[in-house]
């Protein structure tokens, strides 16, 4: 497995099952809309950003992003982070988890998790190679997920600007905050209205240029809060981050310390001969967000009702801990077993080398109703 401490930001594919997803915008069938969830702050009316707003959403996100740029710092840094995962055993390792990353300009990265369920990974990034000595093929989703929020939760400005933005005002735990909404869809620019399914979201404090609520999904947010939260010159991380699925809390995260050191042993970063006989490791790379129809949306007195599956795909194009972010659906189950029997084999490109992704499957299902 290849690892790197950056999660890069998901890109945009199309899997159609029956019609295309703009399909639906032609034929007029109408869309249920996104679940109303405590933790959906785009409650106002969103809008289409025009060319000033879609600038100042565009440095917002930047500075934003900014904060989190460890890696920018031209000194050693030791990060030392705990987060508990209770998923109701629908994603892999419930329970207890440790992490701790060191950073040194020049050599690398070299980080470590083990979890209380029996995970345990010791890897290595640096300019050369990468590497991994792990109790499994695959990194758990949860453990992945805490490394995203981390490190690198906010969309760069390159794909933010590639598609539609919207905004939204909103206030959360008393404070005003600014909702950038992006979406790469063909008719996202007509869209109106509360949040759609294909968007993402990032709530941000316009003061203090922080990331407050991050949804790379509907049905799916992580909170953050940076009351004492470390911080290394201009970079803070939250104290807590706090990820809620489908409505219940399925991780809480603590990063426990985050400070400069002044070395780092350079024995850290030379490859144990179990990594090396490992080979090449899974780079864990932008997550995708695809759709499926299921039925024929032919008319505008059909009603298309979504449901998010949320996994991780495999090196060998596998779906796993595949789960529904809408649980209460009744297509929920229907959703999931769907989406494990998709093939992503064929995604992965030719000579690239091995990696892992998380993927956001978006399942149709038409009603006459």
């Amino acid at each position: 497995m290849r690892f790197s401490s950056k999660v890069r930001r998901f890109g945009l594919c199309l899997l159609a099952c029956g019609l295309p997803a703009t399909a639906l915008a032609q034929s007029g069938s109408r869309v249920a809309p996104t679940p109303r969830e405590p933790l959906e702050l785009t409650a106002a009316q969103v809008h289409l950003a025009g060319t000033a707003e879609r600038d100042a959403a565009l440095q917002l996100l930047t500075r934003a992003r900014n904060a989190y740029a460890l890696r920018n710092l031209h000194q050693p840094w030791e990060l030392k982070v705990r987060f508990t995962v209770d998923s109701q055993k629908l994603t892999d390792y419930d329970g207890e988890w440790q992490m701790e990353d060191t950073f040194s300009p020049g050599q690398g990265l070299h980080w470590t998790a083990k979890s209380t369920a029996g995970f345990a990974v010791s890897g290595l990034f640096t300019a050369q190679e990468t590497y991994a000595d792990a109790t499994a093929g695959v990194i758990p989703l949860r453990l992945q997920e805490a490394r995203a929020l981390l490190y690198n939760p906010i969309p760069s400005v390159a794909y933010a600007d590639g598609g539609s933005i919207r905004t939204a005002a909103a206030v959360f735990q008393g404070t005003p905050l600014t909702c950038i909404l992006l979406s790469r869809a063909q008719n996202a620019a007509v869209l109106s209205g509360l949040r759609d399914w294909t968007e993402s979201e990032e709530c941000i404090d316009s003061q203090s240029g922080l990331l407050r609520m991050h949804s790379e999904a509907p049905g799916r947010y992580a909170v953050y809060d940076y009351a004492n939260g470390p911080r290394i010159a201009s970079h803070i991380l939250p104290r807590a981050v706090v990820v809620t699925e489908g409505g219940r809390v399925v991780s809480r995260i603590s990063v426990e310390s985050l400070q400069s050191v002044p070395s780092v042993d350079p024995a850290l970063f030379v490859p144990t001969e179990a990594m090396k006989a490992a080979g090449p490791a899974a780079a864990m790379t932008a997550a995708t967000r695809i759709y499926r129809i299921q039925g024929q949306a032919a008319s505008p007195s059909v009603v298309v009702r979504p449901v998010c599956v949320f996994g991780l795909v495999t090196q060998a194009g596998r779906l796993v801990e595949a789960h529904s972010l809408q649980p209460s659906d009744p297509n929920s189950e229907a959703a999931v077993k769907d989406a494990e029997a998709i093939d992503f084999s064929p995604s992965v490109r030719s000579g690239s080398g091995p990696q892992q992704h998380f993927v956001f499957v978006i399942e149709k299902f038409v009603s006459s109703q």
